[in-house]
C-alpha cells in the first residue's frame, strides 16, 4: 500500500502535466524534442511529459503605443511624432521560431518606419494627408512583419508636437490667408456692382423715361426721411440746359 502511493502521485503529477487548456483565442505551438509538430488548440490539448513543450500565443489584436519619435521632416522642420499600431498573429508558429520577441521587435520597426515616413514628407503633407502616411506606414510594417507571421491592421497618427515658432508662423500664415481672401471677395463685390452699374446706365441711355422715373423715385425716399435740410437733385440735362448761352 506504501509503495502504490508514490506511483499514483507520480501519474497524478505526469496527468497533470501532459494536459492543457486552451481559450478560444490562444494557440499553443507544441515542441517535441526540440521540433516544432504543429500549432494546436483552442480547447483540451495533450501532451508526452518531459519530451513534449508548448507556448501559448494570443490571436487577439494588440495595440501598440509608438512613444514620440523626433523628426525633421523634408522641409527642415523639427516636430515629435507619436503613433498607435494594431497587429495580430495570423501564424503563431512563425511567430515563435522566426522572432525571438514579435511584440519587441514590431515596437521597434514601427519607431524606425514613423522616422523614416515622416522624415521624407513636408510638414503640410503631414497635417493635410495623415491618412495617406497612416496608409504608407501600415504597408512597411506589413510587409516586414508578414515572415513573422504577424498581420498589421491598422496605423494611426495620434499627434503632432509642433515648435511654437512654426505654430506662430502657421497662424500668421492662416491670418495671411484669410486677409487675401476677404480682399478677393470685396473686389469681386465692387466688379459685380460695376457691371451692373454699366448695364444700369447703359438702359438708362436707351430710355429717358427711366431716368426721370428714377429721379422721382429718388425724390420720394429723400422726402420720407425726417431731415431739417432736404436736398433736391437736379438733372444734369437741366444744368447743362442753363449753362447754354
Amino acid at each position: 500500500m506504501i509503495s502504490v502511493l508514490p506511483i499514483a502521485a507520480i501519474v497524478l503529477f505526469l496527468l497533470m502535466s501532459a494536459l492543457r487548456v486552451l481559450n478560444e483565442y490562444e494557440r499553443g505551438v507544441i515542441f517535441r524534442l526540440g521540433r516544432v509538430i504543429k500549432a494546436k488548440g483552442p480547447g483540451l490539448i495533450l501532451l508526452i511529459p518531459v519530451i513534449d513543450k508548448m507556448t501559448r500565443v494570443s490571436l487577439r489584436i494588440v495595440t501598440l503605443d509608438v512613444p514620440h519619435q523626433d523628426v525633421i521632416t523634408r522641409d527642415n522642420v523639427s516636430v515629435k511624432v507619436n503613433a498607435v499600431v494594431y497587429f495580430r498573429v495570423v501564424d503563431p508558429v512563425k511567430s515563435i521560431i522566426e522572432v525571438e520577441d514579435f511584440i519587441f521587435a514590431t515596437s521597434q520597426l514601427a519607431q524606425t518606419t514613423l522616422r523614416s515616413v515622416c522624415g521624407g514628407v513636408e510638414l503640410d503633407d503631414l497635417l493635410a494627408h495623415r491618412e495617406e502616411v497612416n496608409q504608407r506606414i501600415q504597408d512597411i510594417l506589413d510587409k516586414h512583419t508578414d515572415p513573422w507571421g504577424i498581420k498589421v491592421t491598422t496605423v494611426e497618427v495620434k499627434y503632432i508636437d509642433l515648435p511654437q515658432e512654426m505654430q506662430r508662423a502657421m497662424a500668421k500664415q492662416a491670418e495671411a490667408e484669410r486677409e487675401r481672401r476677404a480682399k478677393v471677395i470685396a473686389a469681386e463685390g465692387e466688379f459685380q456692382a460695376a457691371d451692373k452699374l454699366t448695364q444700369a446706365a447703359k438702359i438708362i441711355a436707351e430710355s429717358p423715361q427711366a431716368l426721370q422715373l428714377r429721379y422721382l423715385q429718388t425724390l420720394r425716399e429723400m422726402s420720407s426721411e425726417s431731415k431739417a435740410a432736404t436736398v433736391i437733385p437736379v438733372p444734369l440735362d437741366l444744368l447743362r440746359m442753363a449753362m447754354k448761352p
